[in-house]
């Protein structure tokens, strides 16, 4: 079959934003980029996609091969394609953003390529555009935990609700008062209460929840009520 002639080249490559929560902070995976240019300094996982790879399959691959990560939640962002963005080639980055529960994978974190968790407030300097891929994946972020359970991708299956307190204010960078956040969250009646409770945290303890998910499918907006300024939804 012919080529299409007299067309430029180009590299695509994937990155993956992976957001994880350990229980008490939203933090980001990056490791230390082990090419130039640019070697040696902070970057999120990424890769070149191969001749027959799709993105997805190329992503998870990425993935699994920078980290040790495989399974977890992914979902397509946006596509990076400054004629600048890379110094060394013209290359069009399709970006992806993970969530995880820290806990969960941290036996399956391979250390390979020395992947070190960082706190979403405390980013070092990225190479590349990679800090407007993190800081778009955020806004994504926002966006979809008010309307859809991923959220709780990054929760373990039970959780208590000051866990979901820290969790939401993470990712909406505000705080909440603690007893109307207990108040709306009960509110929803999204959360099926359990008989234990979480005791490592203080002697009284914290009962755990787990969030009832076909009640939530069908009232996809009960969280809205306790997010700040849901109005900056309909800017996004």
């Amino acid at each position: 079959m012919p080529k299409y002639q007299k067309q430029f080249r180009i590299l695509v490559a994937v990155d993956c934003i992976i957001f994880g929560f350990d229980g008490t902070e939203l933090k980001i995976l990056l490791i230390k980029r082990d090419l130039e240019p640019e070697k040696g300094k902070w970057s999120l996982m990424g890769g070149f996609i191969t001749e027959k790879e799709n993105f997805d399959r190329g992503g998870a691959r990425i993935l699994k091969q920078l980290t040790g990560l495989e399974g977890v939640y992914m979902e397509q962002l946006h596509a990076f394609g400054h004629p600048d963005r890379d110094p060394n080639e013209r290359t069009i980055s399709v970006a992806y953003f993970a969530l995880i529960d820290i806990h969960q994978y941290e036996n399956q974190l391979s250390s390979d390529y020395h992947a070190e968790w960082f706190p979403v407030k405390k980013i070092p300097k990225l190479v590349f555009d990679h800090t407007n891929m993190v800081a778009k994946a955020r806004e994504r972020l926002r966006y979809k935990s008010a309307f859809h359970p991923i959220l709780f991708e990054l929760l373990p299956e039970k959780f208590t609700l000051p866990q979901l307190q820290s969790l939401y204010e993470g990712i909406f960078d505000t705080e909440f008062d603690k007893r109307n956040f207990s108040r709306k969250i009960q509110s929803t009646k999204l959360l099926v209460k359990q008989k234990d409770k979480d005791k490592e945290s203080s002697k009284k303890g914290a009962y755990y929840y787990k969030l009832d998910k076909r009640r939530y499918a069908a009232n996809l907006h009960a969280f809205l009520n306790i997010i700040p300024n849901p109005v900056i939804f309909n800017r996004l």
